[in-house]
């Protein structure tokens, strides 16, 4: 720690593990529960959408959503998030952390309603009006990224700072996990409530009206976890590093932190003149200064989580196939529009169960251990390693004796996307940028990891298409589309490792150490003639 450090910085990165902590990662993390919960939750959904607004009268097959509507019913939420990333990360450094946190809950409070009550009768009306309010719910969201993991990196000691960002960010699990029981549980309630009768063997038979509720509810109880979590996050006071840092106001750091962590912290008169007399000399955004001491860093933090979405949101498309093909879902017809709801949520709740949430809080347990660098790289190459090993015998695996094989390494791929890039491309960006551009950093990093999640899901799509419909024994597309998909995601998982050694570690460091703003106010304490302190 430099001996120049701020008193009350200094109080924060020595601070005992206390009950604030722990009550920031709650505060912070039911937004991300609700950020996972509603992005995700639209994928248990598609399909029961387009069995009630696209069936036709008569045809032998359920309905399904046309690729376009499809491709914007679950894509359109990724555009709003991009662009919320972007907005409230730069507004968050402008107006500060709190001000704009509880914002991004409203718009996410209100979308989620709304989303649910999308009216019309005609479909164009209904998926029109969805996909309007899930562009709006995903750009509160988008604002939820760079405002939680700056406010609990600007919170936490510098010895567990890691695990605490990490642990907002596997909320992330959590949210997906609780998608899937919910749906689960509704789609119970009202399979065994409004069951269609026996002797219905046309597909309309098995959509009976109150379908219609199901996909509502689902949607609608996103907004649950946010409001719950609103006034919480009102009554948080302003991290005391923009206090400081950025508003240049000593004297409410100290009174803020003192409340928080129940100790006297008092400014001293030196160091709020060396933070006073810093205010107008600081090098702006995107200057040359900024390029020559972070310009590297923000590539890095960018490029290795676009890389990392582009894998990441194309293995999640994949998934349709192996549930289908080791049964979990069978065909359509078979099942009626609730029971298709209840058996995908069942399949996304066993995959989130033994896989995705251990993968996160693998991440949390060791980061502060393991360090971030070795985590991240750790993680590309055991996700590159599974991909090629998919990849290279794919004929091999995708038959039914070796199907098996096929879903654990499948499943590893998750499991080191988790205690690997996907954790730590989100704690990295809050921990090594000034406190001025912390946010708006994070911002441009997590919607360079939004750009990356659409090209995946749109690249994967077309480099998986096959004109030839037929299906190996194991139900699995036979020709060369899905196989060399997998090659291309292991070699951009391979170039995610290599644009790892852009990122530095910060480990055990201070943010003020990593970003560089303790030399700053040794420059001008020894420039302008301030004793040091």
């Amino acid at each position: 720690m430099s001996k120049d450090q701020v008193n009350v910085l200094n109080a924060l990165d020595s601070a005992q593990t206390q009950w604030y902590h722990f009550t920031a990662i709650i505060i912070s993390g039911m937004g991300f529960f609700t950020d996972a919960y509603d992005l995700f939750c639209i994928s248990l959904v598609t399909k029961l959408l387009g069995r009630i607004y696209y069936h036709v009268e008569g045809s032998p097959k359920p309905g399904s959503l046309p690729p376009n509507v499809s491709s914007a019913v679950n894509g359109v939420a990724f555009c709003g998030t991009l662009s919320g990333q972007l907005f409230f990360g730069w507004l968050g450094d402008k107006l500060g952390r709190k001000k704009v946190y509880g914002l991004t809950l409203v718009l996410m409070v209100v979308c989620s309603i709304a989303s649910g009550l999308s009216f019309g009768h005609e479909p164009k009306a209904v998926m029109g009006t969805l996909c309007f309010f899930r562009f709006w719910l995903g750009f509160g969201i988008g604002g939820d990224y760079p405002l939680s993991a700056t406010i609990m990196s600007e919170y936490a000691n510098k010895r567990t700072r890691g695990a605490f960002i990490a642990a907002v960010f596997a909320m992330q699990g959590f949210g997906i996990l609780g998608g899937g029981i919910f749906a689960i549980i509704i789609s119970s309630i009202f399979e065994a409530r409004f069951k269609a009768p026996p002797y219905a063997v046309d597909p309309v038979g098995f959509t009976v009206p109150q379908a219609d509720y199901v996909w509502r509810i689902i949607l609608m109880f996103g907004a649950l976890p946010a409001a719950l979590t609103y006034y919480w996050r009102l009554k948080m006071p302003e991290t005391a590093r923009y206090t400081a840092l950025v508003a240049k106001d000593l004297n409410q750091a100290a009174s803020d932190m003192s409340k928080v962590l129940h100790v006297d912290i008092e400014a001293e008169p030196k160091q709020a003149e060396k933070i006073s007399q810093e205010k107008g000399k600081e090098y702006g955004l995107f200057s040359n200064e900024f390029r020559r001491r972070h310009g590297l860093h923000l590539l890095g933090t960018a490029i290795t989580w676009f890389l990392l979405d582009i894998a990441f949101y194309s293995q999640n498309l994949f998934q349709k196939d192996i549930f289908s093909a080791i049964g979990w879902i069978p065909p359509a017809k078979t099942m009626s529009a609730i029971g298709e709801v209840f058996k995908i949520a069942r399949a996304q709740t066993l995959i989130a169960l033994c896989s995705t949430v251990p993968g996160y809080w693998f991440t949390v347990a060791l980061i502060d251990t393991m360090g971030r660098f070795v985590i991240q790289l750790m993680g590309f190459f055991f996700m590159t390693v599974f991909m090629f090993a998919l990849a290279i015998p794919y004929h091999y695996w995708i038959q039914k004796a070796h199907l098996i094989g096929f879903v654990v390494l499948y499943s590893l791929t998750f499991f080191f996307a988790n205690f690997g890039p996907n954790a730590t491309t989100f704690v990295v960006p809050a921990e090594i940028f000034p406190a001025r551009f912390r946010s708006t950093c994070h911002g441009i990093s997590a919607a360079a990891g939004k750009l990356g999640a659409m090209v995946g899901a749109f690249g994967f799509l077309y480099l998986a298409q096959n004109k030839d419909k037929t299906k190996t024994d194991a139900g699995f597309p036979p020709g060369i589309g899905v196989k060399n998909s997998l090659i291309v995601l292991g070699v951009i998982n391979c170039l995610g490792f290599l644009f790892t050694f852009l990122v530095p570690e910060s480990k055990g460091k201070s943010l003020e150490e990593m970003s560089g703003e303790n030399e700053d106010l040794q420059e001008e304490g020894s420039t302008s003639g301030v004793a040091k302190v």
